[in-house]
């Protein structure tokens, strides 16, 4: 460090205040932070004969100690430490041997230096040196050895079954033979399977790694490049007073035998002390190990320069820690691990000059939300459109790399099944609303033809498309529009398709996407809300409407069953419809055998059923809707519980992992298999089972204008317009929330690109006689949720970290080429259930719910103030101004729902973008500090923080320069600038 640099040191009055100077030196190649191991050996007799050093404890992030018996690990835990010892080492590191990036290749060499500091600095006697080096060089003993001794032990838990407990790559992994600063030589494999060195800087301490004797399982878990940092303490009889020595290798060097695993090591800690004071060299040797696994004073121990810098990191480590009262807490009592670390980055950011906190800091949350180039106007014609292009082109081959993964096939296998359902039972309805001209082989090849495309070319391939219910609506009434005015309806639908893509190309080709911007979080969620309440409610409805179809008795006598019965008989007065149907049979009533028919016949025949265990509309059928209730809750609770499967204890984590990303498609198939065993006919997925238009009548190619006037072209862009709407804000909503910045996306995103197929496709199916699809929100959601990657390396009791999700374009690519071939695999898809179906509808929209701040804000009406969760918005925004935020989203949300279940319907687009409106007059309510924690913050009020923030910059500018007038006798000008 130069002069210059001490200089200013010296006026960094507090702990933090150094700490963060010491932070804020530049790396050099020996002095870059790694992640540490840290072991801790204790010197004990080994069958009360001799000393060896035996493992006791170790830290990957939380402590794990070796149990009293011996045998085995403890549960990871978060180490409490005492403030005594804590003081204790401070006094070890100012008052013993500190020698920081010492060059040594083996222990031997070490312990020389070590020692030979030690009697230079007169803190220990030469007569004992050599006592002292024997206790040093002493044999390590590490716990997994036990667990090696015997190769074949005689009980196994199905947890171990499968590990590999030897893996050379792992080392490869770990840095050890690629880095030259991680390990003194180069290494080799050798024939036996150890790892030999060769090279200058190899000796008798690094010459071999002895695979058989490593826990590769729990290698794994070690981060890769990670270094080691050992602590050795214990009570020897020829020591008077303690010996305190904490060195720092530079580079790190992989001493074998040392520690458990094979990772290099970069510091050791040493106490050796007079007998009697075990347990206290022990706290001492646990508050060392902690303080190397606390993010802070681990990177003060690479970058220290002299011992008062260490000294520093423990001052600051105890300005920060909690003391807890003895006599209300049990210090046996191990804490669990969080589920999630809080970030020390606060720590180590430096303050202002006169003290102040950054002017983002706690009290305005910048989100950053849609604040990327990809929403910038352009200002050219198609220029987002270019610039998504050039954003999107250099991963295409990547999108397809990326999908090497057992992840993505349980995707694409869930996904299928929740999407085929929906697309058929909208052709349906479809059909019934347009007498047949567009059905369900029609919804399945649009679906197909417009997923395939969207999934190759567009910008965010993670969004599923699908149908929307306004849609439906609209399609309902333009038919009967043209039935009432004489029209063809086709011809007519098809023009108007043709308007909607012209006009979503305009949008496109004038950067209109660039609106996106304002839809912050409130819209987001309102929306979001909606469609995943629609599909529970939607899911239950379908269950409740099997309760109709197959109705059962709710007047039972069990006493009468034997007299129940339900007969098919001849009506009383046959009607006109009736008679027609009979003549069209050259039947009449007498050649009829009603007492013979089948439910089916009986009804073919206008039939009336009679009897005691008759219903509405036939038979009683309990069995059913009571088998259909089961596989429904059943598929929900299923799912659930496996989705969760990966963080269980049982199994290894491969196993729990794979069973958790095929939870979905591994709850169909069981239930499938429990539903066909069972043998009660319930009701299935109907897939059509010819690849031909529904009616004779029409083709795979629709005239614009076909039979229609000529006029008919010009009238058809009025409603079109409405349907650009529909289309934009369905579309774009649905990619915003696919494109949070929570989901951490590295490739970016394409608005405009993503517009563009969706307005193509639209024009192509509108020829074809096809349905329109759109970005389905639950169905992205759920699309998201199944590809998110976590840490495959984690700590002991640490929680897997979200790294991400998986992009790729293969999933939604294979959903949809299966959903065209759908047409050819009826003979297996002919067994699922509906009711399975529907319960995954449930579990898609209930697992879609989580996440929202919404529903998380509607649970606070409801709970007193010391209930509460510890939401950060409730730390900076009065409680009943969150209510009233949560009031008036919540009124739009019911004003969503009433317009969406009426017949107006169709002005569903205009409600959704009223909410950009309505949250832009909330500016005028609530303060820009308690948007920017309940929401995001519009354009115009970001740019407003912009300002404020450059305003702050000049004064901490000035604040700086009056520092440097200040301190500028001590601060030579030459040493200065250099």
């Amino acid at each position: 460090m130069n002069t210059s640099n001490y200089s200013v040191s010296r006026f960094q009055d507090t702990p933090s205040q150094r700490v963060q100077f010491i932070l804020g030196t530049e790396d050099d190649d020996e002095h870059i932070p790694h992640d540490l191991f840290t072991e801790m050996d204790e010197l004990c007799f080994r069958d009360g004969e001799e000393y060896e050093w035996r493992e006791t404890a170790r830290w990957l992030k939380f402590e794990e100690d070796v149990e009293d018996g011996g045998d085995r690990w403890s549960k990871p835990y978060v180490a409490t430490l005492s403030l005594h010892s804590l003081f204790e080492l401070r006094s070890c590191i100012l008052n013993g041997t500190v020698m920081l990036d010492m060059r040594a290749n083996t222990l031997d060499e070490i312990a020389d230096m070590v020692l030979d500091n030690m009697i230079a600095s007169g803190q220990l006697d030469e007569s004992i040196r050599e006592n002292v080096r024997e206790a040093l060089l002493k044999r390590h003993h590490h716990q997994n050895e036990k667990k090696f001794s015997s190769r074949i032990p005689l009980v196994r838990s199905f947890a171990d079954i499968g590990k590999k407990h030897s893996d050379p790559h792992l080392l490869e992994r770990n840095g050890l033979l690629a880095s030259p600063q991680s390990a003194p030589g180069n290494l080799d494999t050798g024939k036996s399977g150890d790892v030999k060195a060769s090279g200058s800087g190899g000796s008798r301490e690094n010459s071999t790694v002895d695979f058989s004797k490593v826990d590769m399982n729990f290698m794994r878990k070690i981060p890769s490049g990670a270094e080691a940092s050992n602590v050795l303490v214990g009570e020897v009889d020829f020591l008077e007073r303690p010996i305190i020595a904490f060195v720092r290798l530079s580079p790190a060097v992989l001493l074998s035998g040392l520690t458990e695993v094979p990772v290099p090591t970069r510091f050791l800690f040493l106490l050796l002390g007079p007998a009697g004071k075990a347990p206290q060299y022990h706290e001492i040797g646990r508050s060392i190990a902690t303080l190397m696994t606390d993010d802070v004073f681990h990177d003060v121990a690479y970058k220290a320069k002299d011992r008062n810098d260490l000294l520093s990191g423990i001052d600051e480590f105890l300005d920060q820690v909690t003391v807890l009262p003895p006599g209300e807490w049990d210090p046996s009592i191990r804490i669990e691990p969080p589920k999630s670390v809080p970030s020390q980055e606060k720590r180590k950011a430096p303050k202002f000059p006169n003290g102040s906190t950054p002017p983002t800091g706690e009290g305005l949350k910048e989100e950053g939300h849609h604040a990327g180039p990809e929403l910038r106007r352009t200002g050219r014609l198609f220029g987002g459109l270019i610039l998504d292009i050039k954003r999107k082109a250099p991963f295409f081959l990547s999108d397809f790399k990326d999908a090497l993964s057992l992840q993505c096939l349980a995707s694409i296998l869930f996904l299928y099944c929740a999407c085929m359902s929906p697309v058929i039972t909208f052709g349906g309805l479809l059909g019934e609303a347009t007498q047949g001209r567009i059905s369900a082989i029609e919804s399945l090849f649009g679906a197909s033809l417009t997923g395939i495309a969207y999934s190759l070319f567009a910008g965010q391939p993670l969004t599923i498309l699908g149908s929307t219910g306004p849609v439906l609506v609209f399609e309902k009434i333009l038919f009967k529009f043209c039935r009432d005015y004489g029209l063809s309806y086709l011809s007519l639908r098809s023009s108007i398709g043709l308007w909607t893509a012209f006009l979503c190309i305009v949008l496109v080709a004038t950067d209109a996407s660039s609106l996106v911007c304002y839809i912050t979080r409130f819209t987001e969620e309102a929306f979001a809300a909606l469609i995943c309440i629609i599909f529970i409610y939607e899911a239950l409805e379908k269950l409740v409407h099997l309760g109709e179809v197959y109705a059962f008795n709710m007047h039972n006598d069990l006493n009468k069953l034997t007299s129940y019965s339900c007969v098919c008989s001849e009506p009383e007065k046959p009607s006109n419809e009736t008679l027609r149907v009979w003549r069209s049979m050259n039947k009449s009533r007498e050649d009829i055998a009603w007492s013979n028919l089948t439910v089916s016949e009986c009804l073919e025949h206008h039939g009336v059923f009679r009897g005691s265990a008759c219903g509405h509309h036939g038979p009683y059928i309990p069995d059913v809707l009571f088998w259909s209730v089961i596989l429904f809750f059943a598929t929900f609770f299923l799912s659930s519980f496996l989705k969760k499967f990966k963080t269980k204890r049982y199994f290894p984590t491969k196993v729990r992992s794979t069973i958790s990303d095929f939870a979905v498609f591994l709850t169909i198939v069981i239930m499938v298999v429990i539903d066909y065993l069972v043998g009660i006919p319930s009701p299935k997925l109907n897939v059509p089972e010819k690849f031909e238009p529904t009616r004779k009548d029409r083709g795979w190619f629709i005239d614009p204008l076909g039979g229609n006037p000529w006029w008919t072209l010009l009238i058809a862009a009025l409603p079109a317009l409405l349907c650009t709407i529909l289309i934009f804000m369905d579309q774009q909503i649905t990619a915003v929330i696919v494109n949070r910045k929570e989901h951490k996306l590295k490739k970016g995103c394409g608005y405009h690109l993503d517009l563009l197929m969706v307005g193509i496709m639209l024009g192509i199916c509108s020829l074809m006689g096809l349905p329109w699809f759109v970005a389905a929100t639950v169905l992205s959601i759920s699309h998201v949720n199944s590809l998110k990657v976590e840490s495959q390396c984690s700590a002991p009791g640490e929680q897997p970290k979200f790294l991400g999700i998986r992009e790729q374009r293969v999933t939604g690519l294979m959903i949809f080429v299966l959903m065209g071939l759908s047409v050819f695999m009826t003979s297996v898809l002919k067994f699922i259930p509906m009711p399975v179906l529907y319960g995954v509808f449930l579990y898609m929209g209930v697992s879609s719910l989580k996440g929202i701040q919404f529903f998380d804000r509607i649970k606070l009406f409801g709970m007193p103030a010391k209930h509460q969760p510890d939401l950060i918005y409730l730390r900076y925004v009065p409680l009943w101004k969150v209510h009233i935020f949560t009031v008036v989203q919540l009124t739009c949300l019911v004003l969503l729902w009433v317009i969406k279940a009426s017949a107006a319907a169709v002005v569903f687009p205009m409600m959704v973008l009223a909410l950009v409106f309505i949250r832009k007059l909330m500016d005028l309510c609530f303060t820009k500090k308690e948007l920017s924690w309940l929401d995001d913050l519009m354009p115009e009020s970001k740019k407003k923080t912009e300002d404020d923030k450059k305003i702050k910059e000049k004064e901490v500018s000035r604040e700086v320069n009056k520092l440097c007038l200040l301190h500028s006798t001590v601060i030579p000008t030459q040493k200065y600038n250099n």
